[in-house]
């Protein structure tokens, strides 16, 4: 995950929409804020919620990076966990997808890339793929992305293709959806989800902080 400092200061402004709490105080905040920062920083999904709650209660972090990155490892973890019951065959299948389950559920809350009229996009999302969506390309440029989401999902059943944008055309993104479709790897599609999922997650830290602060200072 690419590396980003951050000045954090206890008291960012609370009216700035959409805001993340001061990182110190995350560990004191109700369970409904630490849902809404999950959300903000993720894609809402229930069994994200599951995962991360506990560690935001018990963990004092000293940066939205450092719970992002403890969380990728967390879900790292689960996707060794995923693999090596995978390999087992004295595991029975239902185990086997009684754990992956949640893993995939978290990596599919993420919305199809290029198909902003038919999902429900949180205001990150909208954000990141805005020039996906900005109606420049042809049908036939659109539609090919539309035939590539239906290929990948058929390739890993309960996967979404998720990686951050970070202003990439569509052209050098679908290049990358063939380049993993081709691969037909779950394990390592898996793996690479998450730090897609993480690598976004610490952009949008990065913009929410920096907003916030500057409403600070406007504000001062």
């Amino acid at each position: 995950m690419s590396s980003h400092t951050h000045t954090h200061s206890t008291h960012l402004n609370p009216e700035a929409t959409p805001f993340l709490p001061a990182i110190t105080s995350l560990p004191t905040l109700p369970d409904a804020a630490l849902i809404s920062t999950l959300d903000l920083l993720f894609e809402p999904s229930p069994d994200l919620h599951a995962l991360a709650l506990p560690t935001l209660r018990t963990i004092s972090f000293s940066s939205y990076d450092d719970l992002i990155s403890t969380l990728r490892d967390e879900l790292l973890a689960i996707a060794d966990a995923v693999a090596l019951a995978a390999a087992d065959p004295s595991v029975p299948q239902i185990e086997k997808e009684n754990i992956q389950r949640p893993l995939h559920a978290i990596l599919g809350s993420h919305p199809r890339l290029g198909e902003a009229k038919k999902e429900k996009l949180s205001a990150q999302s909208r954000k990141e793929q805005a020039h996906l969506n900005s109606g420049g390309d042809s049908e036939e440029v659109k539609e090919e992305l539309r035939r590539l989401n239906k290929m990948y999902e058929e390739t890993f059943p309960g996967l979404r293709y998720v990686v951050w944008v970070n202003g990439r055309g569509r052209g050098e993104v679908m290049a990358d959806m063939r380049r993993r479709i081709a691969r037909g790897d779950l394990r390592a599609e898996e793996r690479e989800g998450i730090q897609a999922m993480c690598d976004i997650a610490a952009d949008r830290a990065a913009k929410l902080l920096k907003s916030a602060q500057e409403a600070v200072e406007h504000s001062a």
